[in-house]
């Protein structure tokens, strides 16, 4: 398939399918969250529906104004250890490798590496590297930013080549959702699928966490790429956020969850959309997306139900795996701090409350699930 001549567009002003009102009311929202998108994704949308799922991922909203959260809603300035690396579990460890996306997700968690003045990407990841080869309990590296895709070919085997000298790290992930956002990186570059050939061996593999958000977004265009991906020897999974006007419909939501499983890429993760500064027309109740996701379950096959909810909280990846009338039941699915792991907690319900830090618990929690159930019986 041959690559059309893919433009990014970064000026709201050259958007011609919005109208010269449109432009002018949404510019405040792009100068501060920035604006970026190409033609390709913007070719997917319809723009005779003002709901279309596509616009409403990267087109400005007036909203998104609205005071609402903070820029680091789960504190990851805490996590770094090195100049453009996180270590927040034992075993995994972030490389923030690129500060630009394909284009940009209006609720991005991490639209504060987007704006002026932000430090916390380096392009250099040698510090970061320096650090891992010295810390032998981190066994999962994961490039991410922006988005490692996003990188020149020859920059990405740089680093990747460079974590593969290091004995102990034994995956390599990329969070990047350049699968959806314009699939003509993958299928028209050869040296990077030779690249991921190479260096996703049968005892060492490369892992792909695209992010598709909505069906949509799964043309025969993304699906050609994420082919390509997997007879390169990468293993691909899908993540997404759970967004209010998006994909919190059952039907949508299972759709995504059916399509992704018969292209072979399984549903990883559904996260709590979390609460940024700038994604007040995003996020939704946790007992609502709790119930959008249990009722798509029962739309799927059991290939397509294998993920896990989770919030992305400062303290860790927290599991919602319950509702009653009274209570929320909540787990830690990573923790933090080591005290932590596996722990259960039973919260008031709240029908209103978005993040952890909305809930109030019943009482004292015990410190593991396994301990919860001996007591319990």
């Amino acid at each position: 398939m041959s690559e059309p001549r893919i433009k990014y567009r970064i000026n709201l002003k050259k958007i011609e399918q919005l109208s010269v009102s449109q432009r002018t009311e949404l510019l405040p929202v792009a100068q501060k969250f920035k604006f970026r998108a190409n033609d390709y994704y913007l070719s997917l949308i319809n723009w005779d529906d003002p709901d279309d799922p596509i616009r409403r991922i990267v087109i400005p909203q007036e909203g998104e104004l609205e005071p609402f959260g903070r820029l680091d809603a789960s504190n990851e300035e805490s996590n770094y250890v090195a100049a453009g690396c996180q270590h927040k579990y034992k075993d995994t460890a972030l490389l923030l490798c690129n500060e630009v996306c394909g284009a940009y997700c209006r609720f991005c968690f991490r639209k504060r590496l987007f704006q002026d003045n932000n430090h916390e990407v380096l392009y250099d990841v040698t510090p970061g590297i320096e650090y891992i080869a010295a810390h032998p309990e981190i066994s999962n590296v994961l490039l991410t930013g922006g988005d490692p895709l996003m990188l020149k070919t020859e920059q990405l085997e740089d680093i990747i080549s460079r974590l593969r000298e290091i004995d102990h790290v034994s995956i390599i992930r990329l969070g990047s959702k350049i699968p959806a956002f314009n699939p003509y990186r993958i299928i028209n570059d050869p040296k990077l699928l030779a690249l991921f050939k190479k260096y996703s061996t049968r005892e060492k593999r490369i892992y792909v966490m695209a992010h598709f958000n909505h069906p949509n977004e799964l043309t025969e265009v993304s699906r050609e790429g994420l082919d390509l991906l997997m007879q390169a020897g990468v293993i691909t999974v899908n993540q997404t956020p759970i967004i209010g006007g998006l994909n919190d419909s059952p039907e949508i939501l299972a759709e995504l969850m059916n399509k992704l499983s018969y292209a072979g890429v399984p549903p990883y993760y559904f996260f709590q959309c979390r609460p940024t500064e700038g994604n007040a027309p995003f996020d939704i109740p946790l007992v609502k997306t709790f119930r959008v996701i249990e009722e798509a379950k029962r739309l799927v096959s059991g290939l397509a139900k294998r993920i896990r909810f989770v919030m992305s909280h400062e303290l860790g990846k927290i599991e919602m795996v319950g509702l009653t009338d009274q209570h929320i039941y909540l787990r830690f699915h990573r923790a933090r701090y080591s005290a932590d792991e596996g722990r259960f907690m039973i919260f008031q319900r709240n029908d209103q409350a978005f993040w952890l830090d909305d809930l109030s618990p019943v009482n004292e929690i015990p410190v593991s699930v396994s301990e919860y159930c001996l007591q319990a019986s």
